[in-house]
């Protein structure tokens, strides 16, 4: 397929200029000349350089990978069928199937936009994060840029021992084993399909652990859970991690609660002055 610059920069331009900054959790502003979202603005959300989207919208930039079309399409808060003819005019075949995944729906994009006081996160049915606010990013890191096969929670808690640092020894087995079992759910549920099975067989070939626990067949959807994370800067925070699931189950919010009567209020509200880079120095 060729990629089509003329169309592709004229609809990521009115895509653009639909959108209010309201709708994506920024502020108008009191001088605002532009209509909808300024080109920066879209490129930060999208994480990619301001010089890379204004070169897309100029019709003169090299062919965007899938991934960075992905991003675009969860900015631009995109519905399924506009991320699919943007994909057709960058010159790549849309994402086919029921549980594609990797687009996040923009009425689970608009309650993340909102949630300001407490960690949130938008994951995927196999565990891939497929967004989060800041402060998730100040608490967890940021795993939203990095490749898409190591933004996966399942991936990095069995083949990254520094991820197991933010939590507590003793719960490491217990946390081992949830993953395993809410994976194993989300397997069968998508009737083991390619992208399932080769998420399994990777991990299998990563982890005697996972392999290991895999074999024992446990099951269980995650959708409300206690648990602490150790901070570097502000130490252990305890939280409820309330689960809302989609109709297909494809994909879930996740927000981070504090319990009643403990002190992880005191706790959000100094991550939220520390902010999101002392997360990415501690991933470093």
């Amino acid at each position: 397929m060729d990629m089509d610059r003329r169309e592709l920069a004229d609809f990521l331009r009115r895509s653009r200029e639909r959108l209010r900054p309201q709708e994506v959790g920024l502020a108008a502003g009191p001088r605002r000349r532009t209509p909808g979202l300024r080109r920066e603005e879209v490129s930060q959300l999208a994480g990619m350089s301001a010089d890379y989207y204004m070169r897309l919208e100029q019709a003169r930039s090299p062919q965007p990978s899938t991934q960075m079309l992905g991003a675009l399409a969860r900015a631009l808060r995109l519905t399924e069928d506009e991320r699919d003819h943007l994909y057709v005019l960058a010159g790549h075949r849309p994402p086919a199937g029921p549980f594609a995944g990797e687009h996040v729906r923009p009425g689970l994009l608009y309650l993340l936009d909102r949630l300001h006081e407490t960690p949130a996160q938008i994951v995927g049915d196999l565990g891939d994060v497929l967004a989060q606010n800041v402060l998730a990013e100040t608490l967890f890191g940021c795993v939203c840029t990095v490749e898409p096969g190591d933004r996966n929670i399942v991936w990095r808690w069995f083949t990254d021992p520094f991820v197991r640092e933010a939590y507590p020894p003793d719960e490491h087995d217990h946390y081992s084993r949830l993953h395993v079992a809410d994976l194993r759910a989300s397997v069968a549920r998508r009737g083991n399909d390619a992208v399932a099975s080769a998420l399994v067989r990777r991990l299998h070939n990563a982890s005697d652990e996972f392999a290991a626990l895999w074999k024992r067949h446990e099951v269980a959807v995650r959708r409300t859970s206690r648990m602490r994370v150790l901070h570097p800067e502000v130490g252990a925070i305890e939280f409820d991690a309330e689960t809302l699931l989609t109709p297909a189950e494809d994909q879930r919010l996740v927000v981070f609660t504090p319990p009643p009567g403990s002190p992880t209020i005191e706790a959000l509200e100094l991550l939220q002055v520390i902010g999101p880079e002392s997360a990415h120095r501690s991933h470093v």
